[in-house]
C-alpha cells in the first residue's frame, strides 16, 4: 500500500466510524453475544417466573440451539472455542427444560459429550472439584458456576457440599476493611459475594454457630445489595452478574425483593431480537474515547465543531460527581458506558480525560480534566501502579496494578501536566509529577525481559497461558511514545522513556508474523485488533517496514473479511468478548499515526 491508499481507506474508514456514531452525539459499539449471559439469564428468569418469561426464554433457548459449536461446547462468544466453564452453565440451564423439548434434549446430549470428553462427571462431586481447581483461590467465578448448577440438579445429590461457603457477612463492614480480608473475590462482585453467598448458605448444611452468625446477617446483607443496585437494575450493567444475583435470591426464598424484581426487568430490556445476551449493555465511554483517539491530528477535518461540542457534553454529562456507592471513589472518574450501572475504573478515566484535551481548547475543559487526575491520583497503589477500581486490593489478579492501566494513566497526567503546568499551584504540581514518577518506575519494574508488558483485561484465546503480550505491549509503547512528545519531560526522563520504547520495540518486530501480521504472541494468528495497535506503537521509528507489512496485511484482511472483530477482551474474572468497534478504531489509528511520521 502506497500513502496515498492509506489515506484512502482512512478517509473510508472514518466515514464508517461516522456512520456508528448514535442520535445522542457518541458511540456505543456492539459487544458479542455470550452463550454464558444466555444459559444464566434463562436460569434467573425460570426460577422467577416460567410462565409469564415464557417467550424470552425460548428465545434464549433457540439462540443457544443455532449457536452450538460442532464438538458439542460452547465458549464465550461465538467466535471462541469452547470451554468447560460456559458449557456447564449451559448445560445446567438446559436441564430445566430437557425434560419436556427433543430438541434441548438433543442439545444437552451433545453438551454431555464434550463434557465427558473433557473428564467432568456429571453425577458426581468433582464438577466441583474440576472448577475450583480451575480457578483456585479466585472465587469470583467458580462458586456462582457452581451455585447454579447446584440450583439446576446438576448433580442430583449433594451437589452443595463441596462449594465453598462465601463469607458475605464479611460485606457489611465497614469498605476499608475489604482489602484486608480473606473476601475470595474480585472487588467489583459485591453482589455475588452476597447474593450467591446467601443461597449457598441456605442450601448447605453447616454447623449451628456459623448458621447463627451468618443467619443474623442476611437481612442487613440484604439492603447492602439494595443499596449497590442501580437504578438500571444492573449490576455492572452486566448481564451474568444481574442474573446470578436474581436466580440465588429467587432460590434463597426472596423472590419479592426490589433487587430481583429490578434485575429480572433489566433482562428483559436488554435481550437481543435474536434472543441472545452480551455481557454487558455496552462499553459506550470507552469505544468513545477509543475513536476520538483513533483521529488524532486528523480530527478536525472529521468532526465538525457541532460533533465535537456533543461529545464534550455527553463526556461531562457521564463524569461520576459523587462518591461512588459501588467502589467508595470519590467525584472525578469516568466508568465504561453512560448507564447508570458503571463504576469509575483507571482505563475509562484516562482515556476520557485525553479524549477531552483533544475535542476542546484546555481552558473549556480543564475543570473535568483535572478532576479526572485528581480521581487517578487517589486511585494509585503503593506500588505506583494504577488497578481498575479500588485503591489496595492485591489479593487476585483483576484488583492489583496493572501495565497498560498505569501507561494510560501516565499519559493522561503528563497531557494534563502539558496543559495546565503553568496554572497549577506549587504544591499540585509537585504532586502530579511524584505520581507520574512513581508510575514510570512502576512499568521500568513490569517491563518484562523481553521487553514485552502483559495486559490485564484483554489477552489472547490461543496463546498457551491465553495472554497477550503482543497487547499489552502496544498500548504501554503508544502511550510512553504520547509521553515522550510532551514539552515538560526533561532529558532524564526522555531518555528512560526511549529505552523502555525501544526495548518494547524490539519485542514486537521479534514476534510479527510471516504474513506481516500480529496475533497475541510469536507465531499466533494474527488478528486487525493486535496487528493494528502494534503498527501504532512501531510507527516513527526503526521499524517502518514492519509496520507496512502490518498495514498491507490489514488492507487484505479488511478486503477479504471486512472488520472483523476477535475475542481479546476479558470480563467479569475470565469471560471473552469481542466488540465491534476494536478493529475499527485500531485500524484508523494506525493509518493516522503512519500519516503523521
Amino acid at each position: 500500500m502506497t500513502e496515498e491508499n492509506w489515506q484512502k481507506r482512512f478517509d473510508e474508514l472514518s466515514g464508517i466510524l461516522l456512520d456508528e456514531m448514535n442520535a445522542e452525539g457518541f458511540w456505543t459499539g456492539e459487544l458479542s453475544s455470550s452463550a454464558l449471559g444466555v444459559a444464566v439469564a434463562v436460569a434467573a428468569l425460570h426460577v422467577h417466573d416460567k410462565e409469564a418469561h415464557q417467550s424470552a426464554i425460548k428465545g434464549g433457548l433457540n439462540w443457544l440451539k443455532k449457536h452450538i459449536n460442532a464438538d458439542g461446547s460452547f465458549g464465550d462468544t461465538p467466535q471462541s472455542r469452547g470451554n468447560v466453564s460456559t458449557s456447564l452453565l449451559v448445560y445446567a440451564a438446559t436441564n430445566l427444560y430437557a425434560g419436556e423439548d427433543e430438541a434441548i434434549a438433543g442439545l444437552q446430549a451433545k453438551l454431555s459429550k464434550y463434557l465427558a470428553e473433557q473428564g467432568i462427571d456429571l453425577q458426581s462431586s468433582q464438577v466441583a472439584e474440576t472448577i475450583l481447581s480451575h480457578y483456585q483461590k479466585d472465587y469470583t467465578f467458580s462458586v456462582p458456576i457452581l451455585t447454579m448448577c447446584g440450583l439446576c440438579g446438576i448433580p442430583e445429590k449433594e451437589a452443595f457440599r463441596p462449594i465453598p461457603q462465601l463469607p458475605f457477612e464479611l460485606a457489611l463492614l465497614p469498605r476499608n476493611f475489604y482489602r484486608l480480608l480473606n473476601l475470595s473475590v474480585v472487588s467489583y462482585a459485591i453482589p455475588a459475594l452476597i447474593a450467591v453467598g446467601i443461597v449457598v448458605f441456605k442450601k448447605k448444611r453447616t454447623n449451628a454457630l456459623a448458621r447463627a452468625v451468618r443467619g443474623r446477617a442476611i437481612r442487613p446483607a440484604l439492603e447492602l445489595l439494595r443499596s449497590l443496585m442501580p437504578e438500571s437494575g444492573g449490576f455492572l450493567e452486566a448481564m451474568p452478574l444481574t442474573a446470578f444475583v436474581c436466580l440465588s435470591l429467587v432460590e434463597a426464598g426472596y423472590k419479592d425483593l426490589e433487587v430481583v424484581e429490578k434485575g429480572i426487568g433489566f433482562l428483559k430490556r436488554t435481550q437481543r431480537e435474536d434472543g441472545s445476551w452480551p455481557i454487558d449493555i455496552n462499553l459506550s465511554t470507552w469505544v468513545t474515547s477509543l475513536s476520538v483517539k483513533a483521529l488524532r491530528s486528523k480530527m478536525d477535518t472529521v468532526l465538525t465543531p457541532d460533533v465535537k461540542e456533543k461529545l464534550v457534553t455527553h463526556l461531562k454529562e457521564v463524569q461520576n460527581k459523587e462518591i461512588h456507592p459501588f467502589n467508595g471513589t470519590g467525584p472525578g472518574g469516568w466508568g465504561w458506558t453512560n448507564h447508570s450501572g458503571s463504576v469509575p475504573d483507571g482505563d475509562d478515566t484516562p482515556g476520557a480525560i485525553l479524549a477531552l484535551l483533544q475535542l476542546q481548547p484546555k481552558s473549556e475543559v480543564k475543570k473535568q480534566v483535572l478532576a479526572g487526575c485528581n480521581w487517578l491520583l487517589q486511585l494509585q497503589n503503593k506500588d505506583g501502579g494504577l488497578p481498575t477500581f479500588s485503591k489496595g486490593w492485591g489479593r487476585l489478579p483483576f484488583d492489583q496494578s496493572c501495565a497498560d492501566l498505569t501507561g494510560h494513566g501516565l499519559l493522561a497526567l503528563s497531557a494534563c501536566m502539558e496543559a495546565f503546568q503553568d496554572e497549577m499551584d506549587r504544591s499540585s504540581l509537585k504532586g502530579y509529577q511524584r505520581a507520574f514518577f512513581r508510575a514510570l518506575a512502576y512499568l521500568q519494574k513490569k517491563q518484562r525481559a523481553d521487553g514485552s508488558w502483559l495486559p490485564l483485561w484483554f489477552g489472547n484465546q490461543q496463546t498457551d497461558d491465553h495472554s497477550n503480550p503482543v497487547y499489552g505491549t502496544a498500548r504501554v509503547l503508544t502511550y510512553l511514545k504520547d509521553v515522550s512528545a510532551c514539552s515538560w519531560i526533561d532529558v532524564t526522563t526522555r531518555q528512560q522513556l526511549q529505552q523502555l520504547i525501544l526495548a518494547g520495540q524490539q519485542f514486537l518486530v521479534s514476534v510479527q508474523n510471516q504474513d506481516g501480521s500480529w496475533g497475541g504472541a510469536k507465531e499466533v494468528p494474527g488478528s486487525m485488533e493486535e496487528t493494528a495497535l502494534a503498527v501504532s506503537a512501531l510507527s516513527g521509528g526503526r521499524a517502518n517496514a514492519a509496520c507496512v507489512a502490518g498495514l498491507q496485511w490489514l488492507d487484505d484482511c479488511y478486503q477479504q473479511h471486512g472488520l472483523k472483530a476477535s475475542p481479546i477482551g476479558l470480563y467479569f474474572a475470565s469471560l471473552w468478548y469481542d466488540e465491534r468497534l476494536y478493529p475499527l478504531t485500531a485500524y484508523l489509528e494506525a493509518l493516522g499515526r503512519m500519516q503523521t511520521t
